[in-house]
């Protein structure tokens, strides 16, 4: 079987490690705020869900409630503090490239899903040069809905001509397990993502503990796959 035909995958967390430069954005608003910063190790574990609900998780995290005018307004300023250093730290995680590429030469249509703004995650992928392996790009203002909806998936897979059963997630959170079976999909999570829940507890196909390790593991899923 010649599968897959098609790889989704989010970005932060899965492709690359950007905490660092999340981290310092978000502490230079509390600092605005006249919060105390977090640190590092606290921040990862908020990612996930878009900015508003990183902002909204940071002012919980400092027993601050806020309305949603109110988180609105903080996420537009945290843009504005993000995009200017979102490639200061930001890296791609070990052997993302290679493995990337390798799909890409092999025709694999690859696809980003996240829930990051489209404007920076394509900056950030244009900055660490691999904005051309990916034949389409959805951030979490690309539609009205982002993940754990399966939408932007769907979306994705649209643009890249593909459809559901020849096409599979990677992720590193609960939101995309739950886009991907929202949309028909397999999916693989990678463990050293930006969880607080581990990825064992979570419905997935696939574990794997390195990006160099995906290319087996989607092999295994494929050979499983063809027999059902």
């Amino acid at each position: 079987m010649n599968w897959p035909q098609a790889i989704l995958f989010d970005l932060d967390g899965t492709l690359v490690d950007s905490a660092p430069d999340i981290a310092t954005a978000l502490n230079a608003l509390m600092g605005e705020l006249k919060f105390s910063e977090f640190p590092l190790e606290d921040v990862t574990i908020m990612v996930g869900g878009g900015v508003q609900l990183l902002i909204e998780r940071a002012l919980k995290a400092r027993g601050q409630a806020a309305d949603s005018d109110r988180i609105a307004t903080l996420a537009t300023r945290f843009v504005e503090l993000y995009t200017p250093r979102a490639t200061d730290e930001t890296r791609l995680f070990p052997g993302v490239r290679d493995v990337l590429e390798n799909y890409h030469n092999d025709g694999v249509g690859l696809g980003v899903c996240t829930n990051k703004p489209e404007g920076v995650t394509r900056m950030i992928l244009e900055a660490l040069g691999v904005a051309h392996l990916f034949g389409a790009v959805i951030g979490g203002d690309t539609l009205h809905l982002k993940k754990p909806d399966p939408a932007p998936l769907l979306a994705a897979l649209g643009i890249l001509e593909r459809n559901a059963q020849g096409a599979l997630m990677v992720g590193d959170s609960a939101a995309d397990a739950r886009a991907a079976r929202g949309a028909a999909l397999p999916v693989i999570l990678v463990s050293y993502g930006y969880t607080q829940t581990p990825v064992c507890e979570m419905d997935t196909d696939g574990i794997v503990d390195c990006f160099t390790q995906l290319p087996e593991a989607v092999r295994g899923l494929g050979r499983m796959l063809a027999q059902l």
